[in-house]
């Protein structure tokens, strides 16, 4: 079984001057550390506007910088909003396929529609139709890392000519696609486009069972029928994270961060009342910590043996991936890397040994089935040679004054650079 790392910026109130500084820049300490001691994966979220809960805005930037003083964990958005009134699709093919060149084809591409109110009223979003637009922008974006020229598009949602988006992804035929999940019914969603399920949703191992069972039942099923250019067959979970020989210190280091990250999710999503720059949802989360649950082992929060016990679980299930939250709330940058270290090399070499093996048995099974859904796949039509477009530059819209036959016809842009005003090939083809 894989093992990532989930990053959402948390940033509880009151801020100091640098604390977003700090914030970064101890977050890239730890995706190195993680680099070096065999972590898999490291998952950046996109949102916006949501104080305190998540101030990661830029994820493609952030893994950017991750991706200079490392060199083997996989670099996860988790995920690029998909809404073109987010991202335009078109950004999101050029932006991804440069961090997977800039970082050597490490990049997992992960998709979401967004789901708070506060995002998507902020950029004009409609929530009746953001599942709509995910699937139209989610498409066109896969195909215009593959296509050569992308033919364009003319959709409900956005449009666009034709154009050859550069540069390509070094993976082929693009980086692996994934879809945020914090529902049954979007794991099955999940499943019948192909792409792996990113299950942001705290459930046990036994509920994990039945949502990975029911995940890959459909990938195997005609109803799989992929999105992209590639079928990504993976099942991911998130769970809690804070190890310690003793369990009282594992929970006194990890639990009220993990409790803050599930207090601030809820605030933005299901029950606060938010008012921007003023609400202090720390202090909220302090008054209502007396009623929360205490969470333990069970939520990935204790000794090694706990851990491998609690994990073990979700192996079984059939889980291809566990993501940790480790940055929530004040959790502090000292027991954050404390805790890997020991996970590192307590924990996760017994779940590594037999990983090359599982996964080889998993993909000899899932091949003819892979085959069958790449087949159903309906493949967006290249363009004919002669129907691809001639683009005429602006530049053509100059007003050209009078000069000599034989004179140089150019026109000024800059002190120090002239631009001719016709193409000089075809002027001599023309004399000819």
């Amino acid at each position: 079984m894989k093992f990532g790392l989930l990053y959402e910026h948390q940033l509880p109130r009151p801020w100091t001057e640098n604390a977003e500084r700090r914030l970064f820049h101890e977050a890239i300490e730890q995706v190195e550390l993680a680099d070096r001691l065999g972590i898999d994966y490291v998952w950046e979220v996109e949102h916006h506007f949501l104080e305190e809960y998540a101030h990661s805005s830029a994820p493609e930037v952030f893994l950017g910088a991750c991706s200079r003083n490392t060199s083997r964990i996989r670099l996860g958005h988790g995920v690029v909003l998909a809404p073109p009134g987010y991202n335009h699709p078109a950004r999101v093919a050029e932006r991804i396929a440069t961090l997977d060149i800039v970082s050597d084809g490490r990049v997992d591409w992960g998709t979401g529609e967004s789901a708070s109110r506060t995002e998507l009223e902020g950029f004009g979003v409609d929530p009746e139709e953001k599942r709509e637009m995910w699937a139209e922008a989610v498409a066109q974006t896969a195909s215009m890392m593959v296509m050569e020229p992308y033919p364009g598009f003319d959709g409900r949602y956005f449009s666009m000519p034709c154009r050859n988006v550069v540069p390509k992804p070094l993976q082929k035929p693009h980086p692996p696609i994934w879809v945020a999940c914090s529902k049954r019914e979007t794991i099955h969603m999940a499943a019948r486009a192909g792409i792996g399920a990113l299950t942001f949703a705290f459930i046990d191992p036994e509920d994990a069972g039945r949502w990975a069972k029911e995940y890959y039942e459909i990938v195997k099923s005609e109803e799989c029928v992929p999105i992209g250019h590639a079928v990504n067959a993976n099942i991911a979970m998130v769970t809690g994270f804070s190890c310690h020989e003793d369990p009282q210190e594992a929970k006194h280091r990890g639990m009220d961060g993990f409790r803050f990250f599930g207090y601030s999710l809820g605030h933005y999503y299901v029950f606060g009342n938010h008012r921007p720059g003023r609400t202090n949802v720390w202090e909220r989360f302090e008054e209502a910590r007396d009623k929360l649950p205490e969470v333990g082992s069970g939520s990935g929060i204790g000794t090694p043996d706990e851990l491998t016990e609690h994990l073990g679980k979700f192996e079984a299930a059939g889980v291809d991936q566990v993501i940790f939250i480790q940055q929530g709330g004040r959790n502090r940058h000292e027991d954050i890397c404390a805790s890997l270290e020991l996970f590192a090399s307590r924990v996760m070499p017994g779940f590594h040994a037999h990983e090359a093996e599982r996964e080889a048995r998993k993909q000899a099974e899932l091949a003819p089935y892979i085959e069958a859904a790449m087949a159903r796949r309906r493949a967006l039509e290249p363009l004919a040679e002669d129907r691809i477009p001639t683009i005429a530059p602006l530049g053509r819209n100059i007003v050209q004054t009078n000069v000599p036959d034989d004179a140089e016809v150019t026109q000024h842009i800059h002190a120090d650079i002239t631009v001719p005003l016709e193409d000089p090939l075809l002027r001599r083809e023309s004399a000819d």
